[in-house]
C-alpha cells in the first residue's frame, strides 16, 4: 500500500503520465477529432452554406486583387468546389485566386458559360495547374471548346469526281472538330441537365442581336433555402435563365454574376427588375460584370438590403440570410473609385456585343455615364 503521505505525489504522477499518453497518440493520429456540428461545419463539408466568392470583375475594393472586364466565381457547395467561368486574363486570374487564398488545383469541376473572350481567357492558367479537371461548356458547331456534327449537315454532290469532294466522296458518319485547348477534358452540354445531386447547368441559345445563336450555361444549385444561381453573362435574358431555373424550383433565392444590362435603356431594367423581385420574389441578389452601373442602382432601389455589393473578392455565405463573409464594405453600392475603373474598363471591351461599330457604342457608353 501507498503511504498515506505519499499518495498526493503519486496522485500527480500518474496524471502526467496520463497527459502524457494522450498527447502522445493524439499525435499518432489515434484519437479521432471531434466531428463538426452542423451549425460549425467545414466550408467544403456536404451541410455547409454554399459560399460564391468573386474572383475576376471589374470593381472592388481589395486593393490586393487586380481588377479586368471579366468574371470569374468559386462556388462552394454540398462538398463541391466549381469554378464558374475564368475571366479575361491567365496572369489575372492565377494572381486573384493566390490573392485570395484559392487553390485552383482543388476544383471539382470548371464551368464555362459561354465563349466570349472575358470569360474564358483565363482558361489557359487552369489548365496549366489542373490539365484533368472536367470542364462543362456549350455544345457548339464548331466551337472553341470543340464539338462534333455528323456528315449530313453539308450537302452532296455524286456527280463530281472523288478528288473533288469532301473524303473523297466517303466522309465519316460522325465528324469531330477539336478544341482551343488540345488534351482538356471538356463535357459539352446542350440541354439543362444535373451535373451532380442538386447541381444543375441551365443551357439556352440567345435570340438578341449581335449574339443570336450563342449558347450559355448558368449554373443552378438546388439548397434548402431555394434556388443559387450564378450567372456568367445572361445573353439568352436573366429573365429566361430565371424561368428556367423556377421550373426545377420556384423558389429563387439568390443571384450572383452578369445580367448583360450594361446598355440596356431604363424601360428594359424596368422590366427586369419587375421579372425578378415581382413575378419570382428572388430573395437576394448580388450583380456584378456586365450589369451595367443603371441596372445596379435600379436594382439596389428595389431589393434594398437584398441587393449585395459583389465587388471583387467578395465572399458571400449563402445561407437564409446571405451575407459577406469577413469584413463588409462601409457603403452599399459603388464608390468613386468602384465607378473611374468600371467606366474604363467596360470601355475597352465589347461584352455587350450588337451590330454597331466600336466608335458607337463607345459614344452610346459614354452618354450613359
Amino acid at each position: 500500500m501507498i503511504p498515506t503521505l505519499l499518495r498526493p505525489v503519486f496522485a500527480l504522477v500518474r496524471a502526467v503520465l496520463l497527459l502524457v499518453l494522450m498527447l502522445t497518440a493524439g499525435c499518432s493520429g489515434t484519437l479521432a477529432p471531434m466531428a463538426p456540428s452542423s451549425s460549425t461545419s467545414a466550408p467544403d463539408a456536404p451541410d455547409a452554406p454554399a459560399r460564391v466568392t468573386v474572383l475576376y470583375d471589374a470593381f472592388g475594393q481589395r486593393a490586393d486583387l487586380r481588377k479586368d472586364w471579366g468574371y470569374a466565381a468559386l462556388v462552394e457547395v454540398r462538398g463541391k468546389r466549381i469554378l464558374f467561368d475564368t475571366g479575361n486574363d491567365a496572369a489575372t486570374l492565377a494572381h486573384n485566386a493566390k490573392a485570395a487564398g484559392i487553390d485552383l488545383r482543388q476544383l471539382d469541376f470548371v464551368v464555362m458559360s459561354h465563349r466570349h473572350g472575358d470569360h474564358m481567357g483565363g482558361l489557359a492558367h487552369v489548365l496549366r495547374v489542373n490539365p484533368s479537371v472536367t470542364i462543362y461548356a456549350p455544345k457548339e458547331n464548331f466551337g472553341v471548346y470543340g464539338s462534333e456534327l455528323s456528315s449530313g449537315f453539308y450537302r452532296k454532290a455524286p456527280s463530281l469526281p472523288p478528288q473533288q469532294r469532301y473524303f473523297d466522296g466517303a466522309p465519316p458518319e460522325t465528324m469531330h472538330f477539336g478544341a482551343a485547348w488540345p488534351g482538356a477534358k471538356f463535357r459539352l452540354v446542350d440541354q439543362t441537365t444535373e451535373i451532380a445531386p442538386g447541381i444543375h447547368l441551365i443551357a439556352l441559345v440567345s435570340d438578341k442581336p449581335g449574339t443570336m445563336e450563342l449558347k450559355e450555361l448558368s449554373l443552378a444549385i438546388d439548397t434548402p433555402q431555394g434556388m443559387l444561381l450564378v450567372v456568367g453573362c445572361s445573353h439568352p435574358g436573366i429573365d429566361r435563365i430565371v424561368d428556367a431555373a423556377a421550373k426545377i424550383n420556384p423558389r429563387i433565392h439568390f443571384i450572383a454574376g452578369g445580367l448583360h444590362l450594361v446598355v440596356a435603356n431604363d424601360t428594359e431594367i424596368e422590366r427586369i427588375v419587375g421579372v425578378l423581385r415581382d413575378r419570382h420574389h428572388v430573395a437576394y441578389i448580388a450583380p456584378g460584370h456586365c450589369t451595367g452601373e443603371p441596372s445596379f442602382a435600379a436594382l439596389a432601389q428595389a431589393f434594398g438590403d437584398h441587393d449585395l455589393y459583389a465587388g471583387l473578392g467578395m465572399r458571400f455565405i449563402v445561407d437564409a440570410a446571405p451575407r459577406a463573409a469577413g469584413v463588409e464594405p462601409a457603403h452599399r453600392g459603388f464608390d468613386a473609385a468602384d465607378l473611374a475603373g468600371y467606366r474604363q474598363l467596360a470601355l475597352r471591351h465589347d461584352d455587350h456585343e450588337d451590330d454597331e461599330p466600336r466608335s458607337a457604342k463607345r459614344g452610346e457608353l459614354a452618354s450613359m455615364w
